[in-house]
């Protein structure tokens, strides 16, 4: 089904807001939005939470329904709002739902996604929200047949769920969006893992990032046991190095994080730049866009992260945006927090792997790497 179709379906039914955080299963939906829909129509809130309570705040306002769209794994961080402010025991506020089904039941996907896959239905039935799957071979058809039960319950003031299967949307438009940046992610991170030391240990950000942190530091070290790949939780790898660097003093602890990530759950930068942790080293890769999840822009792009981690208060702030400048930062030793902001360009290896050791393995290797065992 083309994503035109969808969108043209659900504007049919009085929905003209559409709110969320990109997928790349709904990779199609999120391009035709963000190519043929003013900024007044379509929002990129930084995380699914935020994305419903606009969504509240928009039917408060208007008595409109709008369309929230996110990944399954999205759904931990909506479930608060959708308990304690949407439900019909609360304020009754009816919303669609669109969202990307990863790990869906007998299909292959990464690790991060084979639980949420296997629960993301039983949760919707016990969050009291009626679904139904768009499949790939679904046609308008089948649609209109999804959205007649979508009305129902907004009549009723409930929400309503479409769970996309991959492949099932379409598009034959994509967004190219570039940021004006030159220095390609990949070799950033090279040029960091280069200057690590034996002691120092790295926990990279879900997605493209943690897959290029694998494949760089097998090349230059000979193995990754230094980092932690933290493939799901996005935005929490930076709350995972303040735990690691305040049980492990003596060990530097670099945490690669993304521009997306960072801005999902920024209470967290606030909460760091406050802590004694000096061997802990904050790296944003900022390509002002959500990569891992088809390249759509963040929305925030006039953010200075910079900026903002100097206002928190880390020790020591920089902004790079030349690989020269990034050498002479490292071969500095700061006292932290550290706060590093690289500008980066948009884009990654069409060749780029993927860890060949499953999550439990990869946590043993680093755990014995803390513990001085290799």
């Amino acid at each position: 089904m083309k994503a035109e179709t969808l969108i043209n379906a659900l504007e049919a039914i009085a929905i003209h807001d559409y709110i969320g955080v990109p997928d790349s299963t709904l990779k199609s939906f999120c391009d035709y939005l963000y190519l043929h829909k003013s900024p007044a129509q379509h929002h990129v809130p930084v995380n699914e939470g935020a994305a419903l309570a606009m969504a509240a705040g928009i039917y408060l306002a208007s008595g409109q329904i709008s369309c929230v769209y996110m990944q399954n794994s999205g759904l931990g961080n909506a479930v608060n709002p959708i308990t304690s402010l949407l439900h019909e025991k609360v304020y009754a506020i009816p919303m669609l739902f669109i969202i990307g089904y990863r790990g869906q039941p007998g299909y292959a996907d990464e690790p991060q996604h084979k639980f949420q896959g296997a629960i993301t239905l039983p949760m919707l039935e016990l969050l009291e929200i009626p679904y139904a799957v768009l499949k790939k071979d679904d046609d308008a058809f089948s649609l209109s047949q999804i959205l007649k039960k979508a009305q129902t319950c907004f009549q009723a003031k409930k929400q309503f769920a479409i769970v996309v299967e991959k492949g099932a949307l379409e598009s034959e438009e994509t967004l190219h969006f570039q940021n004006g940046f030159h220095i390609r992610r990949e070799e950033a991170i090279q040029h960091v893992i280069s200057s690590l030391q034996s002691e120092d240990v790295i926990i990279s950000t879900t997605g493209k990032i943690s897959r290029e942190v694998y494949e760089q530091s097998n090349a230059i070290l000979g193995h990754h046991k230094q980092a932690f790949l933290t493939v799901g939780s996005m935005g929490h790898a930076s709350m995972i190095a303040r735990g690691i660097a305040l049980k492990c003093p003596h060990k530097r602890v670099f945490c690669f994080d993304g521009d997306g990530a960072a801005l999902m759950h920024m209470g967290s930068m606030n909460y760091i730049a406050q802590q004694p942790c000096e061997n802990l080293i904050h790296i944003v890769f900022n390509n002002l866009a959500h990569e891992s999840v088809g390249g759509m822009p963040t929305q925030c792009a006039k953010t200075p992260l910079h900026e903002i981690a100097k206002a928190m208060g880390y020790k020591h702030v920089l902004y790079i945006t030349d690989l020269q400048e990034l050498d002479s930062t490292l071969q500095r030793n700061y006292q932290g927090p550290v706060f590093i902001e690289i500008g980066v360009a948009v884009g990654s290896r069409a060749d780029l792997g993927r860890p060949k050791e499953t999550a439990v393995e990869n946590k043993e290797q680093f755990m014995s790497v803390l513990k001085g065992e290799y």
